[in-house]
């Protein structure tokens, strides 16, 4: 049976994207699966660190925005700085962002058809999804993958047990966004850490800044943002766009194969955009699954490799904020320059 393109690329994100521009480049066939219409926005932090900018500026894409000089955490009084060492990063509206590698993907003789995913099957060496046969599906379909489903490689959360403990619903984190038309104060992208939440403030353009709250379920953006009255009195009066959300946050999966079919960025696990690191390592994932499409153990064991300091630092880091010791890891990032340092020089690579 002949296929009808060497591969699928089951949604149109920017990973979906990138994944298409890396098959482009071996030499393949492609189709994205996509039933929304470019450009795409979605809640998240908009922040390209210098290694992300770099995988981006790879596939031929330079997309415009705001420099980044580095991260500064904030809680109070207290301040910790960090300034990247290799250059900086760039703030980059995520509609802007997915803008220039549809462009990019579709220059490169990538099909985009409007259709959605629902079902996965596969026989004799090909997989069918949205009606196309292909030699591979790389699902790049997010959080909510339907393809992580239909391919039996979601990890469903266990129940939680009454009377032990926190649900295990109450322990969920979720992002929201928003962004305010004021000139940024500043080259770093701020992380005020409240009571509750963690709020982004990232420098998208030269009038324009994106804020995004991440925290647990059925936080109010606005009352939220009271509890940081500094960065309140910044932005009072100039929302400018929709509020939107994203989550839950943390996706696990049983494995990033099975068959022809490859999970790629967010569909493959997730653990939370603490870090502000998932673009880079979805990134990295693209071009993995490309490298190794007909090696499914190498691609798992790469796909470990470049997510191995994500899952690690930001695992840690998530604990800490859910726990005791979320109102010590501003002072102990400042006492220790060093190592606040280190890790934000090793998530920025």
């Amino acid at each position: 049976m002949t296929p009808d393109a060497d591969v699928v690329v089951a949604g149109g994100g920017p990973v979906g994207l990138a994944a298409a521009l890396e098959a482009r480049r071996a030499g393949l066939d492609v189709v994205i699966l996509e039933p929304r219409p470019a450009p795409v926005d979605k809640a998240c932090g908009e922040g390209l660190m210098p290694g992300t900018l770099a995988a981006v500026r790879r596939l031929g894409v330079d997309p415009p925005g705001h420099d980044l000089g580095g991260i500064s955490y904030r809680q109070g009084d207290v301040v910790a700085d960090h300034r990247f060492a290799a250059g900086p990063g760039r703030g980059v509206r995520r509609t802007v962002l997915h803008a220039t590698l549809h462009e990019a993907a579709r220059d490169a003789g990538t099909v985009v058809l409007a259709r959605r995913v629902t079902t996965v099957e596969q026989s004799g060496g090909l997989v069918t999804a949205g009606g196309l046969r292909a030699r591979w599906l790389l699902a790049c379909d997010g959080l909510h993958s339907r393809v992580r489903r239909e391919t039996g490689l979601e990890v469903v959360a266990p129940r939680a047990v009454p009377g032990r403990g926190r649900r295990a619903a109450d322990r969920r984190r979720f992002g929201l966004r928003r962004h305010y038309r004021v000139a940024p104060w500043s080259d770093l992208v701020e992380v005020h850490w409240g009571p509750r939440v963690e709020a982004y403030v990232t420098p998208v353009a030269a009038d324009l800044v994106g804020v995004a709250l991440l925290g647990p379920a059925g936080v109010d953006f606005d009352a939220e943002l009271a509890t940081l009255p500094r960065l309140a009195a910044r932005l009072e009066g100039a929302a400018a766009g929709p509020l939107r959300g994203a989550g839950p946050l943390r996706v696990r999966s049983a494995a990033r194969t099975a068959g022809q079919v490859r999970l790629v960025g967010d569909a493959s696990g997730y653990v939370d955009a603490l870090t502000g690191e998932g673009l880079r390592v979805g990134l990295a994932q693209a071009r993995a699954a490309v490298e190794h499409l007909d090696d499914p153990a190498a691609y798992e064991r790469r796909w470990a490799r470049v997510t191995r300091d994500y899952r690690l630092l930001t695992t840690g880091l998530v604990a800490a904020a859910g726990s005791p010791l979320r109102s010590a890891v501003v002072p102990a990032a400042a006492r220790l320059p060093r190592v606040y340092g280190t890790v934000v020089e090793r998530l920025a690579r």
